[in-house]
């Protein structure tokens, strides 16, 4: 007779997750029974309670894993608690909140970001009826609040199983996310298409991976692998492991868009709704990073000399393709799509050497890059090209933004403090983030990486500069484009991330110390 083992689960650990995974449902129900007309508020003020009370949780537990005796362990088969991945849900959940802002907004032009109906066919008449109507997508905020419950959970997964299950949260409601744009809706639908297939590869190539380390080690547990790996070292086959870390890191690169990789991440960036692509491009990164500390910090110890040449030549890479395609770009967001590739190089290099320094300056890196990334699409949502005065589709193209300054101010100024930040001018976060993680990298034997990433963000800063100059000092061509009014979500999302981006810039110093205790995964 069978006996069922009961599982051992730390339910408070996962409350800031369950919190956020619980709205989620929530408003999947309020979709079902809320009248239309109140949808969109209801699911704000969900959306952002849940936040706000995983912060709350968050902080609790951040008093528990950092204290003079630390709780830390699992607190769930395939989850750890510990003050990295305590930390890496703190950052998820200040991207999430910005996100979710922008998302809700409805503008002085009375639309928003996502289609009528997600549903309606482009062009045909139930998709006018629907525009006429006022409708707006609100499905968009249950789903983002499901990503961003993986997402928190992604860099607390211990074990593959777990690691592939989170991937999925995190990606399937990206993939309807992205074909939801209100305007150009084919492009939008494309850019769905070509996220979903990027999706299948990672999924596969991380399956395949997972399957091997399985197959030589008997485990799924990444300390279990780790350690059955050190003691078969020289036994059987040599080449499984290392190969199949090697599949199972491709899979965490696709999501990371680290060349050779990125294609189509760039087309995925132009034709999603620019608060979704602002999501993904810092929300995906930063918890794909978070997660691939965790599997090279375990696993990834056992091969260390063949492992540290490939991630090398995949950074030096990335961040080539991501510099030299970046300058001739002429869209917006395809410009600000290599741009993320370039930053992920520069993330790249403080894992060839893992040690505590690198962990934290990881850690604010994630958080400097995603608060200027969502800012940034943010203020690219509200600029819209004309039609006989009448808003339509986002204006992305980088002379549009030509006198900015004039006609919105307070828009170019916020722009200019985020891309001063990409391109880690001081006094600034991204400045911090970018000199902690060059140091953390020279200090682990990696100067020539970080020669070819200081090379790199010197050309970066030119189509950062490009765009400032065009805002500041070109007047703008007829009357082709219209800033249209936030009516608060995404002016208020810009101000947060403005704050935060000076602030962490011009007073580093207490969440340097913050981050430093959170580095706790380092051997």
């Amino acid at each position: 007779m069978s006996t069922f083992t009961e599982p051992a689960i730390y339910w408070a650990g996962l409350a800031p997750a369950l919190v956020i995974l619980g709205t989620a449902v929530l408003g999947v129900l309020v979709e079902a029974f809320v009248p239309r007309r109140l949808r969109l508020s209801v699911q704000t003020v969900l959306a952002l309670a849940a936040i706000m009370g995983s912060f709350v949780l968050l902080a609790g537990q951040w008093a528990l894993v950092a204290g003079e005796t630390p709780m830390t362990g699992e607190i769930a088969n395939g989850f750890d608690i510990d003050p990295f991945g305590v930390a890496a849900q703190g950052i998820i959940l200040v991207i999430g909140l910005l996100a979710v802002l922008t998302m809700a907004d409805r503008t002085s032009a009375g639309d928003g970001a996502f289609a009528a109906q997600a549903a309606d066919r482009p062009g045909r008449a139930e998709e006018t009826e629907s525009l006429h109507a006022g409708w707006m997508g609100t499905e968009a905020l249950p789903l983002t609040m499901f990503s961003l419950g993986g997402m928190m959970l992604f860099p607390q997964a211990s074990n593959l199983i777990a690691l592939f299950v989170m991937l999925e949260l995190v990606s399937l409601p990206l993939y309807i996310m992205a074909a939801m744009a209100r305007h150009r809706r084919l492009l939008s639908q494309e850019a769905a298409l070509k996220y979903f297939v990027l999706g299948a590869f990672s999924s596969a190539f991380l399956l395949l991976g997972s399957a091997l380390l399985y197959g030589a080690t008997g485990s799924v547990d990444y300390s279990e692998i780790a350690q059955v790996s050190r003691l078969t070292q020289g036994v059987g086959p040599g080449w499984i492991v290392p190969a199949g870390l090697v599949l199972l890191l491709v899979g965490l690169l696709f999501k990371i868009a680290a060349a050779p990789f990125h294609s189509w991440s760039p087309d995925v960036y132009q034709g999603s709704p620019t608060p979704v692509t602002g999501f993904m491009a810092a929300g995906v990164k930063a918890t794909a990073f978070l997660a691939l500390v965790r599997v090279l910090v375990f696993i990834g110890m056992t091969v260390t000399e063949e492992l540290g040449a490939v991630l090398s030549a995949i950074a030096v890479l990335t961040m080539l393709v991501g510099t030299v395609v970046g300058i001739v770009q002429r869209d917006v967001k395809r410009m600000l799509a290599y741009s993320a590739i370039a930053h992920a190089g520069y993330m790249l290099i403080a894992l060839i050497s893992i040690n505590r320094l690198s962990l934290s300056a990881l850690l604010l890196y994630s958080l400097a890059y995603g608060v200027s990334t969502v800012g940034a699409f943010g203020i690219i949502s509200l600029v819209r090209v004309s039609h006989g005065g009448a808003a339509g589709a986002e204006a992305t193209d980088l002379d549009s933004y030509r006198g900015l300054g004039q006609r919105a101010p307070w828009l170019a100024a916020a722009m200019t403090v985020f891309m001063l930040s990409l391109a880690g001018i001081p006094l600034t976060a991204g400045f911090v983030a970018k000199y902690e993680l060059f140091l953390s990298a020279a200090l682990g034997g990696g100067v020539w990486l970080v020669v070819a990433a200081v090379v790199s963000s010197a050309a970066t800063a030119f189509f950062y500069m490009r765009l400032i100059v065009l805002m500041y000092f070109r007047q703008s061509e007829g009357e082709g484009v219209v800033v249209v009014g936030s009516r608060g979500p995404v002016a208020a999302a810009v101000t947060v991330a403005v704050v935060l981006t000076l602030v962490v810039g011009i007073l580093p110093q207490p969440l340097l110390t913050l981050l430093g205790s959170a580095a706790m995964l380092a051997p």
